[in-house]
């Protein structure tokens, strides 16, 4: 019964655990300003993940939370406990980071200092761009993500605004990336994974 299941496709109970054991990547989009070319960037991450089936991949807007600037309210709006929420419910990350002033944005670090637990024990990837592929915003990052916790993953993909866009707002990517994002990702599920069993 056991091989006709293999040759015809049906489910054991083994694939069964694994679907549901499936980890949760959330694809954050690190930019709001309008014009934004991030969710060009995170879609595209997204499809590439998707077509591997290992995990549960989906993007996560920051713009959509509405999030205050942290310390200039009471801290009762509801976007800040949607996004503790959401974060909790994820088991890792890939930011898609843009660079500004050599750093991230500022809606990204204030989305960061917006959750603490949420992020304790989870892995992340860091897909970044700029006129230096975002390097040095991204290693701004890997600084944060050592304080909340966040395992950052060695792959990085760095995308140039000056080769894997057109006009600076057309995102269209070197196949010389898809290795990278794919390796990245190798990194995030298996890391996420061992993190699972610190939670």
């Amino acid at each position: 019964m056991g091989l006709l299941n293999k040759l015809f496709g049906s489910k054991t109970k083994e694939d069964k655990i694994m679907a549901a054991e499936k980890m949760n990547i959330g694809i954050i989009l690190g930019s709001t300003r309008q014009g934004r070319v991030s969710p060009q960037v995170g879609e595209w991450v997204k499809e590439l993940a998707d077509k591997r089936g290992d995990a549960n991949y989906e993007i996560v807007d920051i713009a959509d939370f509405n999030l205050p600037f942290l310390g200039t309210t009471d801290g009762t709006e509801p976007g800040i406990a949607a996004w503790n929420e959401k974060l909790s419910s994820l088991d890792g990350f890939v930011f898609i980071v843009q660079e500004y002033n050599h750093s991230i944005t500022g809606a990204l670090k204030n989305a960061l200092d917006f959750a603490r637990e949420a992020w304790n024990n989870k892995a992340a990837g860091i897909v970044s761009y700029g006129s230096t592929g975002g390097a040095r915003a991204a290693e701004h990052l890997r600084g944060i993500c050592g304080e909340l916790k966040i395992a950052d993953v060695r792959t990085h993909p760095t995308l140039s605004l000056f080769t894997d866009f057109e006009n600076g707002s057309e995102f269209k990517p070197q196949p010389l990336h898809l290795d990278n994002v794919n390796a990245m990702l190798d990194e995030v599920v298996a890391w996420s994974g061992a993190l699972k069993t610190l939670r």
